[in-house]
């Protein structure tokens, strides 16, 4: 039986890794087998975490974080935690390969999920013109029409990531009310590249096998508009994945894991929760890397107090 396992492996999980190995608690942490990493791996330049003065790539902080647990004696796992069983001292851990893992304790850092728009052809069409991911498929988007939904920073970013390639690149919002920091928006609005489409939603995106337009619809007419374009890019924010744990773990009003005030402590003995999953307000990488040194100290103490 394990000690500790942590499940996800953005800088919440990562961090608590760092922490419970170099306490010699061995954590496994089950990194998903295709969301490894978290949010950062899908992320340009990280210039607001400290300790890099010229700022990160995303993916290479990610990286970084990921061989420092693995020096003190992490172990990943690239796989996928299919169901928990959470209540009692013995924790069950179903993978994707079928595997059990038992534990005593186990800390939840699995972050959050994209949002989708949720209208006709969004997933059909996903991978063949829609993305939520510049930095993964920008490339394939030279001197071609874009458009980004979103009116906030990480909708910021993606655009003016999508200049790189791009010839032309539309931001839609669906008020005037833009909630990205003024840093962020004044990049936005000063690439001549990016035009700003306000009081707008899609509604509809065309296309047979890839996409070639988007019907958008004024919010305040109803008229619609069909633009021409090769790519949607979708940051209309994230939900907090909490699938796995539902019925076990106690949720906030806003969908998050319930924690008890600064700790990391949920309703059930030995499990712990930190990162996005955890954070419906800040949603920052350095805060949960934060919360994952708390849920690792608390996963410790925890396990101190069943040794005695």
């Amino acid at each position: 039986m394990r000690e500790l396992v942590i499940i996800g492996s953005g800088p919440a999980g990562y961090t608590a890794a760092i922490y419970a190995a170099r306490a010699n608690l061995n954590p496994l942490v089950v990194a998903s087998s295709v969301e490894f990493g978290g949010d950062l791996m899908n992320t340009t330049d990280v210039d607001n975490f400290p300790g890099f003065a010229e700022g990160i790539m995303g993916p290479e902080l990610m990286m970084s974080m990921q061989k420092q647990a693995e020096r003190f004696g992490a172990e990943i796992m690239y796989d996928d935690v299919v169901s928990v069983e959470l209540a009692g001292p013995v924790k069950k851990i179903t993978l994707g390969n079928k595997e059990v893992v038992e534990a005593k304790t186990v800390i939840v850092a699995s972050g959050s999920a994209y949002r989708k728009l949720g209208i006709p052809d969004e997933d059909r069409l996903s991978g063949y013109g829609v993305s939520w991911c510049a930095t993964c498929d920008g490339a394939f988007y030279r001197e071609k029409t874009v458009a980004v939904v979103g009116g906030g920073d990480s909708a910021m970013e993606e655009a003016t990531f999508l200049t790189r390639f791009a010839d032309k690149v539309y931001v839609i919002h669906r008020s005037e009310n833009l909630r990205a920091s003024a840093a962020m928006l004044e990049r936005a609005r000063n690439d001549l590249k990016i035009e700003f489409v306000l009081n707008a939603t899609v509604e509809h995106i065309y296309g047979d096998d890839l996409v070639s337009g988007i019907g958008i619809v004024d919010t305040q007419s109803g008229a619609e508009t069909t633009v021409d374009l090769s790519g949607l890019f979708i940051a209309i924010g994230s939900d907090p994945r909490t699938h796995v744990v539902h019925g076990q773990l106690d949720l906030t009003s806003e969908g998050t894991i319930a924690v008890e005030g600064r700790t990391s402590h949920t309703n059930l003995d030995g499990v712990f929760a930190a990162g996005d999953v955890v954070d419906s307000s800040y949603r920052q990488a350095i805060t949960a890397a934060g919360s994952g040194c708390v849920a690792a100290l608390d996963a410790q103490h925890y396990l101190e107090a069943l040794a005695q």
